[in-house]
């Protein structure tokens, strides 16, 4: 329990004392410093508990309603903090959303009811609950998220220094930015690992916020808009969670998620509404169409901020709730139905709308979206297959996409551009970078890195369902993603030229992030048959009591191997020296000037060499696609919330005939 408390309050020190930090020295110190800290915390926590089993922790009743008070305190700050800025900027939706959840908290603390069943034979109150997805998510947390922390030491230094520039009156708010990051740590700690529902509530708004503040950190009027939409969507899902506990406590159902989830497999027909509304809160985190729009505006803020909500926190605090909650949707067909429909649709459609972007973020945006569609559609099969796939698509996405949003923020830093068009020569323009942006786009798609052995494995687990319409979806979805991730791989091969490398000036600790998630790209990849028999396994069998691999492991030994080979022949040559041959660039055909790239066209004129991808923006176009998409996902949601509701007012009904 010790370890457990320290993975908590370590990101909360870490957090106040970076808060009041000024210095960039004593900053990059104390930053690396915790970060590490935490990494080892994570690492001794997984050797402690993987293999283990579940483990639960219970706390004096004393102790319970102490924490519980705690609890809703912080509750009601984050509430008066939305509260507050709703107010400043004029933001009435905001404003009423922040009353409601108050409220709501208000009531599940002073007025549920806390009467125990006749059916539940035990006064045990399980505070923290230890599983192998926990140990898996709080890796990618401690890891991950703690890596990221320290790129941002010195991304922000760059960012900070070009505010400078823009505006000499600009002021240093880096102290509140490192705070927020190593908050943010926490607060998902607690939401992986927390059993008491309403605490996880809590730590589920304190991402919220934390995520409203960093992505309006630049305070300016894009940056605010984008941030009060991801806080109104998210406060709806917020408000589905309360719900669900108020309705939960109402049925004198435990506020405990594992026997919530015990008790909802084996009746899910009775707690069918709260079981459509935690999804739907999951969803709304996991930015399902149509709430994908509120991770689309995180773009504007800095790229630590981006890669952190992307690949360690927030939405996969949405995937990790829908994951646990697939033994649920398996024996319930309406959730189920739903949850798969809307994540299947969010795979293709965003999948399609990847590929009318040039900006890379938005691509990695969209692509983060439409694998958090996947994820969903796996955990609302609720096979053992499917879950499986599902948490190999979570780890490989942590990783893969991580390092992809730091290698775009550097490489945005250094040519100034961060559309995939302005690519052109990176593999000589910056060596190192573009061989880890190589490597982090062939993870999620190219064979035999992990992200396309959890897609077959997803594929195989669809294929079993036996349902035609999720194979259609998966195999376009899946096309579409190959052509955007190869269109940007071509980008980044073409070397021709003599270019200056200005990846000299890369900050040391940006490094040390790139080269700890390239890393864990390349660990995750090689030790796929480890991880899963150790790791994902384990958890599959503790809630269905079978494995439930799809994928032998003889062949995922084979596609270790094949990757070793790829990523040796990736990064060989690097650091050689400059001393090697020089061959003019061949334009296959008659060439003009080769310095200029030019070459004789038609009636013998000169024209330039270019390489230019198809973008299609009038067949993939966010103004045609996105309406499509959200009409569909929104119905078939509203369809969803409405049957439960129906099924609730029946059952209510019933007791009175």
């Amino acid at each position: 329990m010790e370890l457990i408390a320290s993975l908590i309050v370590v990101p909360v020190v870490a957090a106040l004392l970076l808060l009041v930090i000024k210095n960039d020295r004593a900053r990059d110190v104390i930053g690396v410093a915790f970060a590490a800290l935490i990494a080892v915390l994570s690492i001794a926590f997984a050797v402690v508990f993987a293999g283990t089993g579940p483990v639960d922790y219970s706390v004096t009743p004393n102790l319970e309603n102490l924490l519980s008070l705690v609890s809703l305190a912080i509750d009601l700050v984050v509430a008066a903090f939305i509260v507050c800025y709703a107010v400043r900027y004029k933001r009435p939706l905001a404003l009423g959303l922040a009353i409601v959840q108050i409220l709501f908290a208000l009531w599940i603390e002073f007025f549920a009811p806390r009467t125990k069943p006749l059916w539940l034979g035990t006064d045990l109150t399980t505070a923290v609950h230890v599983d192998a997805l926990g140990v898996i998510m709080v890796l990618i947390i401690g890891i991950v998220g703690s890596g990221i922390c320290v790129y941002a030491l010195g991304y922000m230094k760059d960012f900070q220094a070009h505010e400078l520039h823009e505006n000499p009156q600009a002021k240093d708010r880096r102290p509140w930015f490192f705070a927020l990051m190593f908050a943010f740590l926490s607060a998902m700690f607690i939401i992986v690992l927390a059993d008491n529902m309403t605490w996880m509530y809590t730590a589920w708004e304190v991402t919220t916020l934390c995520s409203f503040l960093l992505i309006g950190f630049t305070k300016t009027e894009e940056a605010i808009n984008n941030a009060f939409r991801q806080i109104v969507m998210n406060m709806l899902g917020g408000i589905a969670f309360q719900v669900a506990i108020i309705l939960l406590a109402s049925f004198r159902v435990p506020l405990m998620f594992t026997y919530f989830i015990q008790f909802a497999s084996s009746q899910p027909y009775v707690v069918l509404l709260p079981t459509v509304l935690l999804a739907f809160a999951g969803m709304t985190k996991a930015a399902q169409i149509p709430f994908h729009t509120w991770l689309l505006g995180a773009m504007v803020a800095p790229t630590p901020t981006s890669a952190l909500l992307h690949s360690s926190t927030m939405v996969k605090a949405g995937v990790f709730l829908l994951v646990k909650l697939s033994p649920v949707f398996a024996a319930c067909l309406p959730a189920s139905v739903m949850v798969i429909l809307v994540g299947g649709f969010t795979f293709l459609f965003c999948s399609l709308l990847a590929i009318s972007q040039s900006n890379a973020k938005r691509v990695l945006a969209y692509s983060t979206i439409a694998n958090l569609g996947l994820i969903t559609a796996c955990a609302g099969v609720g096979t053992p297959e499917a879950v499986w796939a599902a948490i190999l698509l979570i780890i490989f996405h942590a990783v893969a996409k991580s390092l992809l949003f730091l290698c775009v923020g550097t490489a945005e830093h250094h040519i100034g551009s961060r559309n995939i068009e302005d690519m052109d020569l990176l593999f000589e323009r910056m060596p190192r970078l573009a061989r880890f942006m190589m490597l982090g786009i062939m993870c999620m798609f190219v064979a035999p890195f992990g992200m396309l052995i959890a897609k077959w494995a997803t594929l195989v687990s669809f294929v079993e369902t036996g349902n035609v319409a999720l194979i259609i979806l998966l195999a376009f979805g899946s096309a579409a993603t190959f052509m955007f991730w190869a269109k940007w791989l071509g980008k980044l091969s073409g070397i021709a030229g003599e270019p200056q490398n200005v990846e000299l000036t890369v900050h040391k600790t940006e490094w040390v992030a790139l080269l700890l998630m390239a890393g864990l790209v390349c660990v995750t990849c090689v030790l796929l048959p480890l991880m899963s028999s150790g790791l994902v396994v384990p958890y599959v069998e503790e809630v269905f009591g079978v494995s439930g691999q799809g994928i032998d492991d003889d062949n995922l030994w084979i596609a270790a191997i094949c990757a070793v080979a790829i990523i040796l022949m990736l990064f060989a040559g690097l650091g050689r020296s400059s001393k090697q041959k020089k061959v003019d660039v061949y334009l296959a055909g008659a060439s003009a000037d080769n310095m200029a790239r030019t070459f004789r066209g038609s009636m013998s004129q000169p024209v330039a060499a270019t390489s230019r991808n198809m973008y299609l923006d009038n067949i993939f176009g966010e103004t045609r696609i996105t309406p499509i998409a959200s009409a569909i996902c929104t119905l078939v949601m509203v369809a969803g919330i409405a049957l439960g509701l129906a099924w609730l007012v029946i059952a209510f009904m019933n007791l009175f005939v």
